[in-house]
């Protein structure tokens, strides 16, 4: 069965959206989800399913957690071999901005941004801030903060759609740890 690592948007942040962990890992195994491990509390699953696309894994996952959790749960799904590359392509262009980064974020998407949204992002100049977007990874590389980001507030990033953000850092333990 095929592996995947799923980023869960938007949980544990305030009173209303809590989800913890023992309550993810039953209703991703209640989805079909085998094998399931949770990493912090920030939404981070690894499981195996016999569904064979990410995309369908998403959907049953979404349809589980919102039945669990009693709220939606929007849901980014990857196979280990897809966060491998994702997470590598994320350790290069942190390497080739040595010494200009203080904080790297990679926000994940469902589904890739069009083409008229990147375009616009890449376009964004911003002393201290590079947005890279590739397939369903926008790279934002801060030589600031993520509260002070012009980048990460503008319509233009808002336009590559609705994503769940990690650290590079993160992305990093998890592809350790599950790829």
């Amino acid at each position: 069965m095929p592996t995947y690592v799923a980023f869960l948007r938007a949980i544990n942040l305030g009173a209303r959206r809590k989800f913890p962990k023992d309550a993810i890992r039953a209703a991703t195994e209640a989805a079909g989800g085998t094998g399931v491990e949770t990493y912090i509390n920030t939404g981070n699953v690894r499981l195996t399913h016999p569904a064979r696309s990410a995309a369908k894994v998403r959907r049953v996952l979404e349809e589980a957690y919102a039945a669990e959790a009693g709220f939606e749960v929007p849901t980014v799904v990857f196979t280990t071999a897809e966060l491998a590359a994702l997470t590598a392509r994320g350790e290069e262009l942190h390497a080739g901005h040595a010494g200009e980064v203080g904080n790297h974020y990679v926000t994940l998407f469902a589904d890739p941004p069009t083409a008229s949204a990147v375009e616009a992002a890449h376009a964004l100049e911003h002393a201290g801030e590079t947005v890279v977007v590739e397939g369903r990874a926008a790279y934002v590389l801060l030589a600031g903060d993520i509260h002070t980001s012009k980048a990460l507030s503008s319509k233009q990033f808002n336009a590559l759609g609705q994503g769940t953000a990690r650290t590079v850092k993160v992305l990093r333990t998890v592809t350790a740890k599950w790829c």
